[in-house]
C-alpha cells in the first residue's frame, strides 16, 4: 500500500532550495502552515539559507504577526508577488524601502492562474486589471522603485480586436498548504479549515512543474476511514507531511480562536446571540451603504468596513434572509466576522472555492458590491492600494469591482484623527481629519473611473458627511448628512468640484438611532 512520506518541519525545509518559487496558501491566518513557516524563517535566520525565494501568494496571509510575515527577511526572499499585505506590516515597509522586487496582482488573478497552469497553458488572459495600476501600461504592478526597471510580468494582448491582459505562468517549485486530517497514505481533509481556497488548484500547478508539495495537518486517520468526497488533495500530490505539534498555536482556525465549529459548518449558532454593532461613524456608514441592497440581491463585501459591518448591520435589521452575502474567500450567508479574521463567517448557507468564488465575480458579476475608499479623484478614480508609502495592495478589490453590477464605496470623507458626534439627528465634526481623501489625482489607479462610467456602471460614494454617485459627466453629489455645512465641510475639503445634483438630497434622519433604524420598511417598501 502507498503510505504517506511523514517528517518534521526541518526535514520538509531541507526540501526548499535557494532561489525557489515558494507558493503559501492561505487568507489572513486561515490555513496559514505555521509549524512550516517558522521552521522556514528560523533555518534561514540560523544558516542563511533558503535564501533569493520568490514569494507567491493570491491573497493577504497573516494577522500583523505571523503567516507570511515570517519570511519578511532582506535575502530569504528577494521577490515577492501576491495581492495584499494590508496586515502585513514588515512586508510593507520592505516593499517601500525597496528591501524586495515587489509585484502586485490581482488576487483572482492569481488564484485562477495556478488553474491554468495547472492544465497546462502559459498563462491567463483576462479583462480584470485593465485600466488599473496593474495595466503595464500604467504601473505593470510594480510596487517600487527597485521593481519600476525590471521586467513585466503581465503583458497586453489583442483577441478579435479586443483588450485582454495576459497574466503569465509562474512556475512553482513548492508548494505549502494546510489540512485538517490526513490518512497513511497522505489523503488529506480540510474539515475543521474556515475556507476552502485554492488548494488543489495551487498543488496541481506545482505538479505541473515538477515541484514539491508540502502540507501540515492536525491529525493522523487510518487508512480507508476518510469520507472520499470530504478530500481536498488525494495523497500520491503531497511529498512531505509535517504534524503539527503545537496546534493550539501554530494550527489555529484562524488568528483569534483556536477553533469554533460554527465557522467550518459542524454547528450553527443561535443568531439572535450575535451582538449588534456599538454605533460609530463606522456603523454610520454602514447603514447609509445598505440602502443600496433590495430583495434577493447577492453581495460581495470587501476588507474593512464593509466587511466589518453591512453583515452584522444586515443582522440586526433582519433582512440578512432577504439577501445573499458573500465573500471573495468563497462564503455565502452568516455573519463575517471581521479585522484580522476576515473572509470567514458563522452560520453559513454554503462555501466554495476561491478561485470558484471568483469565477463568479469576474465572469457574471456580483449584483453589489461593497469596498473601502482610500482616494477619490473628479474623473471617479478610486485608490485603495497605495497610501503614501503604505503598500497595501489591491486584494480581490480589481477582480471584484470591475465586474460588479453596482459598486458601493465606504469610507470616511477625511482620514487621520477625525472625530464625530451623532445626536438629535445631526452630525457634527469634533475633529477634522489631516488627510484629504477627495484628491485632484488619486496616487494609484485600483478603480478606473473613466471605464466605469463609460459602461455605465452604478457607483456609489458613501462617506459619513455626504453620498456621491458617478455619473457620464463625472461625480456627483447626491445626498449630505443633517448638521453638515455644505460649503465648508464639504466642497471646502476637496481638491475637485463635484456636480452638485439639483435635487441634493438629506440622509435619512432614521441613520443615526441607536437601535434598529428601519432598513427593511425603507428597502422593502
Amino acid at each position: 500500500m502507498l503510505k504517506a512520506n511523514f517528517m518534521t518541519a526541518a526535514e520538509a525545509v531541507s526540501l526548499i532550495k535557494d532561489q525557489d518559487t515558494i507558493c503559501t496558501i492561505g487568507m489572513t491566518l486561515v490555513s496559514a502552515s505555521e509549524t512550516i513557516l517558522k521552521q522556514i524563517e528560523k533555518s534561514f535566520l540560523e544558516t542563511g539559507h533558503p535564501r533569493n525565494l520568490t514569494l507567491l501568494h493570491s491573497c493577504g496571509q497573516s494577522d500583523r504577526k505571523d503567516g507570511i510575515q515570517h519570511f519578511a527577511h532582506e535575502g530569504l526572499v528577494t521577490r515577492i508577488i501576491g495581492s495584499h499585505w494590508g496586515l502585513q506590516p514588515r512586508w510593507m515597509e520592505m516593499i517601500s524601502n525597496n528591501k524586495v522586487e515587489a509585484y502586485c496582482l490581482p488576487q483572482g488573478q492569481i488564484a485562477q492562474l495556478y488553474r491554468s497552469m495547472a492544465c497546462g497553458l502559459p498563462g491567463k488572459m483576462s479583462k480584470v486589471g485593465l485600466g488599473t495600476f496593474v495595466d503595464p501600461r500604467i504601473e505593470g504592478g510594480k510596487m517600487n522603485e527597485r521593481t519600476k526597471k525590471l521586467d513585466d510580468i503581465v503583458d497586453i494582448m489583442e483577441y478579435k480586436n479586443e483588450e485582454y491582459m495576459f497574466y503569465n505562468q509562474i512556475p512553482i517549485n513548492v508548494c505549502i498548504i494546510r489540512g485538517t486530517v490526513c490518512d497513511e497514505m497522505g489523503n488529506l481533509t480540510t474539515d475543521e479549515e474556515a475556507m476552502k481556497l485554492e488548494v488543489i488548484p495551487a498543488v496541481m500547478a506545482t505538479k505541473r512543474y515538477g515541484g514539491v508539495v508540502i502540507a501540515q495537518v492536525k491529525r493522523i486517520a487510518q487508512t480507508g476511514t476518510l469520507n472520499p468526497k470530504n478530500v481536498t488533495v488525494p495523497g500520491v500530490f503531497i511529498d512531505g507531511i509535517v504534524v503539527c505539534d503545537n496546534p493550539l498555536e501554530d494550527h489555529r482556525q484562524t488568528s483569534s480562536w483556536y477553533f469554533d465549529p460554527s465557522y467550518s459548518g459542524q454547528l450553527r449558532v443561535p443568531q439572535g446571540t450575535i451582538e449588534p454593532l456599538a454605533f460609530s461613524e463606522r456603523k454610520f456608514i454602514g447603514r447609509r451603504a445598505t440602502m443600496e441592497i433590495y430583495k434577493g440581491c447577492v453581495i460581495n463585501l470587501g476588507t474593512g468596513i464593509p466587511n466589518d459591518v453591512i453583515g452584522k448591520i444586515c443582522n440586526e435589521e433582519q433582512v440578512a434572509d432577504d439577501i445573499m452575502i458573500t465573500v471573495e474567500s468563497g462564503i455565502y450567508g452568516g455573519v463575517q466576522a471581521g479585522g484580522i479574521d476576515f473572509g470567514i463567517g458563522q452560520n453559513l448557507y454554503a462555501m466554495i472555492g476561491h478561485h470558484e468564488q471568483m469565477d463568479y465575480y469576474n465572469g457574471a458579476g456580483v449584483d453589489i458590491t461593497y469596498m473601502g475608499c482610500g482616494e477619490l479623484d473628479g474623473e471617479g478614480n478610486v485608490n485603495a492600494t497605495k497610501m503614501g508609502l503604505r503598500c497595501t495592495g489591491a486584494g480581490g478589490f480589481i477582480d471584484i469591482t470591475q465586474n460588479a453590477k453596482k459598486v458601493v464605496f465606504c469610507g470616511t470623507f477625511t482620514a487621520s484623527g477625525a472625530e464625530y458626534k451623532f445626536e438629535n439627528e445631526k452630525l457634527t465634526i469634533v475633529k477634522e481629519g489631516k488627510i484629504r481623501k477627495m484628491v485632484s489625482k488619486v496616487a494609484q489607479i485600483s478603480f478606473n473611473g473613466k471605464i466605469s462610467r463609460e459602461k455605465n456602471q452604478q457607483v456609489i460614494i458613501v462617506t459619513e458627511r455626504a453620498v456621491f454617485k458617478l455619473v457620464p459627466e463625472g461625480v456627483m453629489l447626491i445626498e449630505i448628512a443633517p448638521g453638515i455645512d455644505l460649503q465648508t465641510q464639504v466642497l471646502d475639503l476637496m481638491d475637485f468640484r463635484p456636480i452638485i445634483s439639483k435635487d441634493l438630497k438629506t440622509m435619512e434622519p432614521s441613520l443615526f438611532n441607536d437601535g434598529p433604524f428601519g432598513l427593511k420598511d425603507i428597502i422593502f417598501k
